[in-house]
């Protein structure tokens, strides 16, 4: 994975770039055991199971769904939800081991909050 910065890219988003690509060098998702991904913004959180052979998204979960019931909640209460949403999503398609992927973040708040729902829920990595 190769990351080009333009020169206005602030310091704290190229150490966490950089972080995200040395994590990414050693983990691939299959079709046997995708790979699940976190992304987070301000207000949203977003979980992806990805196939990286074909390059297809298998399942996806996020709080900006309409679905998402989790309205009113904390961030990290509804990052618990989408954990077990997207476990419940994987099961729909026969997905029980994953690999999985901080994408940079620290495992704490938010992101550990989606991996121990997700393992609660039957996702097994």
């Amino acid at each position: 994975m190769r990351i080009t910065l333009k020169k206005r890219t602030s310091e704290r988003v190229k150490i966490k770039l950089k972080r995200k690509a040395r994590i990414r060098k050693k983990l691939s998702g299959t079709p046997e055991r995708p790979r699940l991904t976190i992304f987070r913004s301000g207000k949203h959180t977003y979980a992806q199971l990805i196939d990286d052979t074909t390059h297809n998204t298998l399942v996806s979960a996020s709080t900006v769904e309409k679905s998402f019931s989790g309205k009113g909640k904390s961030n990290i209460e509804a990052a618990a939800t989408i954990g077990k949403l997207i476990a419940e999503r994987a099961k729909d398609k026969n997905i029980k081991d994953v690999v999985f992927d901080r994408s940079g973040y620290l495992y704490h708040g938010r992101v550990s909050s989606v991996a121990n729902s997700a393992r609660e829920a039957g996702l097994n990595f």
